[in-house]
């Protein structure tokens, strides 16, 4: 479920990004609507990260790849 939220949250980010490019080229810089797409990436952007930090910090999340970072076990838990 988390790569599901996490996928669509980040395909939302690059869907506002090409939207802004594509304002930027239409109005030629002239509108507000570039500015604004860009602004809604930005807090999509941090919003993805607040939530991968309290995933990870709740357990939801675990890390993975070529080192995963690897806690002691706790003695006699």
């Amino acid at each position: 479920m988390s790569k599901t939220l996490i996928l669509g949250a980040f395909a939302v980010i690059l869907y506002t990004l090409a939207s802004s490019f594509y304002f930027l080229i239409r109005d030629t810089g002239e509108g507000e609507r570039t500015v604004r797409r860009l602004s809604w990436r930005v807090g999509l952007s941090l919003g993805l990260v607040i939530m991968l930090w309290i995933g990870f910090h709740l357990g939801w999340i675990e890390p993975q790849g070529v080192n995963p970072v690897q806690y002691p076990v706790a003695p006699g838990g």
